[in-house]
């Protein structure tokens, strides 16, 4: 059975009645930009002599951000010339995506340069959490490629899904519409969190409010449901598990739900955590999971009865992500 078969068969056991969701075109009714934004397009800084030069010991592929202008990448610490929150990679690893300092949805080269604003945050939102949407076309279901950013949005105090194209420059977002064909409708505010992974579109995104991780299938209908209860959910690249965070006993245990069965397996996959471990994210083989903690950044990695213990990769602490 394929990747997609499982998930759809994932779907229909663990979400009960699947609901409708649509897209919204992207690009609709223009926002007013800040005029702070203005030249950011190819201005930003390189990689700056001394501290940003910093040899810092991670994993290869894997990358660190933590808030401030400066990414661990390849173990070296880069300058994005502005300030970098919720990077995330393209599925190649040549361009990142990220929420600035000025709280406009950025994208940008490895090494900080070419930066665009994608979108320029009009004020009074916040924005977070941008993922990338990348498809290839299906010329047999006419189905056209994707190229988007999709991140949460915090809209008049409701925090919203919203989208974009990732080749956009000043564009404006259009917010992603969670339609229902069923009687339990799914929640159209406190979606937070979006993560995208694998051929097809498909995202998990949490919900605030209901405390539960939900799949959005982005490919021939669109359907989707909710998992299970937990928060920070990510899509392995090969769309056969989601991780997801869930507290146990006082402390945040990662959690991975298996799609490849019939009977749809949740396994603690950290159950001797002593501390808090969150903001999990895939190796691009979907065998390793890096996540942080409060004394630096961990991984744990299959094996053949399951995922290892956790092992401390760098003391770095921030939010990790794996380049293509």
């Amino acid at each position: 059975m394929s990747a997609r078969n499982r998930r759809s068969t994932a779907i229909a056991i663990t979400a009960g009645t699947a609901a409708l969701l649509t897209v919204c075109g992207l690009g609709a009714t223009a926002m007013a930009a800040p005029a702070a934004t203005s030249g950011t397009k190819g201005s930003a800084a390189m990689v700056a002599a001394g501290a940003s030069a910093q040899t810092v010991t991670v994993p290869r592929g894997l990358t660190i951000s933590d808030g401030t202008r400066h990414v661990l990448v390849n173990g070296k610490s880069i300058d994005f010339g502005t300030i970098v929150r919720d990077l995330a990679w393209n599925p190649k690893g040549t361009k990142a995506a990220f929420i600035d300092g000025h709280g406009n949805l950025d994208i940008a080269n490895p090494d900080g340069s070419h930066r665009v604003t994608v979108a320029a945050n009009p004020g009074g939102q916040t924005w977070s959490h941008p993922t990338w949407q990348v498809a290839a076309a299906d010329t047999t279901n006419g189905i056209p490629a994707k190229n988007n950013l999709i991140f949460s949005a915090k809209v008049s105090g409701k925090t919203v899904l919203e989208g974009i194209k990732a080749t956009s420059d000043h564009g404006t977002p259009t917010r992603i519409s969670l339609n229902t064909d069923s009687d339990t409708a799914l929640p159209k505010t406190n979606n937070t969190w979006p993560n995208v992974g694998g051929n097809y579109g498909t995202a998990v995104y949490e919900n605030t409010h209901t405390g539960e991780v939900y799949i959005r299938d982005d490919y021939l209908r669109q359907m989707g449901g909710a998992l299970t209860k937990g928060s920070e959910p990510a899509l392995a690249p090969n769309e056969e598990e989601v991780v997801f965070v869930r507290s146990v006993h006082g402390h945040d245990h990662l959690f991975v739900e298996d799609f490849s069965s019939s009977t749809n397996v949740i396994k603690d996959v950290t159950p001797h955590a002593t501390t808090d471990y969150t903001e999990p994210t895939w190796s691009p083989n979907s065998k390793t999971i890096a996540f942080r903690a409060p004394t630096g950044t961990y991984t744990i990695t299959k094996t053949s009865h399951g995922f290892g213990k956790p092992v401390k990769v760098s003391k770095h602490t921030g939010l990790p992500a794996y380049r293509g």
